[in-house]
């Protein structure tokens, strides 16, 4: 089956970009020297009186700033706005390819041409699918070819994403649960004194006001002690309504949670739960809770 569209973009190939546009300012020694000094390039042949450009400066004297150039051509805009309208919106520089023929020295006066030289079929990237646009950028001083740059973009209608987990608060009183909970572990505190257990983790007893303390781990067995249904405000790492339960575990304290696998219109008080963990990525992982069939 043919695709209309990608027949319509291909339809830009080899059309002009931009056309005898200058360099708005010449090659000079300032420019040279914030360059080398951004990227740490102490090479003595760009300074001096017979200093040259880096020769991977060559896209700099081409830019136009933040007033643009205002040269670019008809076809170009309409290759742009076809893509926009394809729900390609978005984009991103993805890479680029220089030929150096010449050095720049400073004093040379630049102009430049611009084609397309490719739009790639349609492609799926992580960040959305969408269209490879390559344009081949000839920079010359006095009609003298001085390089060539390609520059490719990546036009794409992006990918809707859930956005990530919002990330626990992790402080030196309760890292100890954090780390207990990566190793598929729910650590409850025990006062060092009294012997009370304690959830959440605090710095010191409730009951006795004791700072000393150790762990236990819950066995995972419990009930559901009360819920809530959220439905507003909507959260977009959450798909509302949802339950979030309250937790009584068999060891006598309490954790909120959610239950999963079950609808949050089955969620009921007393219902048998037990302990389980979610990596929801790399970094995070949760402890959530299943119920129990009986």
């Amino acid at each position: 089956m043919t695709d209309p569209l990608g027949a319509r973009l291909k339809a830009y190939e080899g059309r002009t970009a931009a056309a005898g546009t200058a360099g708005k300012d010449p090659v000079n020694l300032p420019m040279i020297r914030h360059w080398c000094e951004a990227v740490g390039d102490r090479n003595p042949a760009y300074t001096g009186p017979d200093a040259v450009a880096p020769p991977a400066m060559l896209q700099v004297w081409t830019m136009g700033g933040l007033s643009g150039h205002g040269g670019r051509s008809a076809a170009y805009e309409e290759l742009l706005a076809l893509l926009d309208e394809a729900g390609c919106t978005a984009v991103v520089a993805t890479d680029c390819e220089q030929e150096y023929l010449r050095p720049l020295r400073p004093g040379d006066e630049i102009t430049f041409d611009s084609v397309i030289e490719s739009v790639s079929e349609r492609k799926t990237t992580k960040l959305g699918s969408g269209h490879f646009v390559t344009t081949r950028t000839d920079i010359r001083v006095r009609g003298e070819l001085a390089g060539t740059h390609r520059f490719r973009i990546l036009k794409y209608a992006p990918a809707r994403r859930r956005p990530p987990r919002p990330r626990p608060v992790v402080n030196r009183d309760n890292a100890g649960f954090w780390e207990g909970v990566r190793a598929h572990r729910l650590l409850i505190q025990r006062c060092g004194a009294c012997g009370t257990l304690r959830f959440p983790w605090l710095p010191g007893c409730h009951a006795c006001g004791s700072p000393r303390w150790d762990t236990v781990e819950a066995r995972g067995e419990g009930t559901v002690h009360s819920y809530v249904v959220m439905h507003h405000p909507p959260f977009p790492a959450f798909d509302p309504p949802y339950a979030v339960v309250l937790v009584e575990l068999a060891e006598g304290v309490r954790i909120v949670g959610n239950v999963e696998g079950v609808p949050y219109d089955k969620v009921r008080i007393g219902m048998p739960v037990r302990l389980d963990f979610r990596r929801y990525d790399d970094d995070l992982v949760l402890p959530v809770f299943l119920e129990v069939r009986q």
